[in-house]
């Protein structure tokens, strides 16, 4: 019996050591591919969105206080004029009233009368006169009535312009705090992209939420808001030839879009290159994206129009944060064409 159990039992105890030998130990799950810089890519685009929005209602809110502002000093303005014209109000008044008393205005009416060579023709110049001077009540009047209201319209309008000052001095507060985390978030993201190039393998697609379809063209610009760098064709002692492609000077973490639909053919890390997305499109052409800090798509996945396929970073050989863009006739390095005419004959102007 013991003979015969004992095979059993050895047979038993191995595959249990293989089984736990197959299980990840505890904390690996990092070094996974996609999940280690899953969490602080999303982190990124998520701050990035932010501080877009933050930035938006920032500059909303400036223009808005501008406005504000400029209603301010318009009342002011039309104020002193009101104030002007009623002081030249006051002034005829008074010397109305120095003329009437220099020719006896001060005596009743009745006296007038009776004293005068022609009492019509008093009558007449006394109807004048009180005529004038209900005129000119009507105008000051008219004129307090208008300083009080001008007066109120420029408070609510200072009022106004004050409230939005504050809120401008609490919306650059936030945005400050947000490009703060954004900026440590992103440096995060390139410390795993480098970890990922100097081992030379990728972690994998991390998945995005994709902003709404906004895209009615066929092709666009592989980043939103950029400032073009190195050209087509530059040279230069970072380069062995020629630079081979169209450099976005864009931050850490900004998404990168697929300039047109297409099959990804390659996901790769290390080389010069750092991390880097080739995508073939319809017609022969390939597009490079290169120089990231993450992926969010796998190798022979289908692409469209502006999806975001990953984020800007500064892997491999790069001097500073910046999208390296080409396109190819095949998928190979050596076989670029001009970026910007060729994308211009798509309707997309850089």
């Amino acid at each position: 019996m013991r003979l015969t159990r004992r095979p059993l039992l050895v047979a038993v105890l191995l595959c249990a050591l293989a089984v736990l030998a197959a299980r990840p130990a505890d904390g690996d799950g990092f070094h996974a591919p996609g999940h280690g810089s899953a969490s602080v890519s999303a982190e990124v685009a998520r701050l990035y969105e932010e501080a877009a929005k933050a930035t938006e209602r920032y500059e909303a809110g400036r223009e808005e206080a501008e406005k504000q502002r400029d209603l301010a000093q318009r009342l002011e303005e039309r104020l002193d004029r009101e104030r002007q014209e009623a002081a030249g109000l006051r002034e005829d008044l008074g010397r109305i009233a120095s003329s009437q008393y220099r020719d006896g205005g001060g005596l009743p009416l009745t006296a007038h009368m009776l004293l005068a060579d022609d009492p019509e023709q008093l009558m007449r110049g006394q109807r004048v006169l009180q005529h004038a001077e209900v005129t000119l009540d009507q105008a000051l009047g008219r004129s307090e009535r208008a300083e009080a209201r001008l007066a109120r319209d420029e408070a609510r309008a200072a009022a106004a312009w004050e409230k939005l000052e504050k809120r401008n001095e609490d919306l650059a507060a936030l945005k400050q705090d947000i490009e703060e985390k954004l900026e440590t978030a992103r440096w995060k993201l390139q410390g795993e992209a480098d970890d990922s190039v100097a081992a030379g393998s990728c972690r994998g697609a991390v998945r995005l939420d994709q902003p709404p379809a906004q895209y009615t063209t066929p092709w666009v610009a592989p980043v939103e808001t950029y400032e073009l760098s190195a050209s087509y064709g530059s040279g230069g002692a970072r380069w062995v030839n020629r630079h081979t492609g169209q450099d976005f000077a864009v931050p850490i973490g900004t998404p990168v879009r697929s300039v047109g639909s297409g099959t990804v053919v390659t996901v790769s890390c290390g080389g010069a290159f750092g991390i880097e997305i080739v995508v073939e499109h319809p017609g022969g052409y390939y597009t490079q994206y290169a120089h990231l800090a993450a992926v969010a798509v796998d190798q022979g996945e289908r692409v469209s129009p502006g999806q975001w396929i990953g984020q800007s970073g500064t892997s491999g050989n790069s001097t500073g944060p910046h999208l390296h863009f080409e396109v190819r006739v095949t998928p190979e390095t050596g076989s670029s064409v001009d970026p910007v005419p060729w994308l211009a004959g798509r309707g997309v102007t850089l």
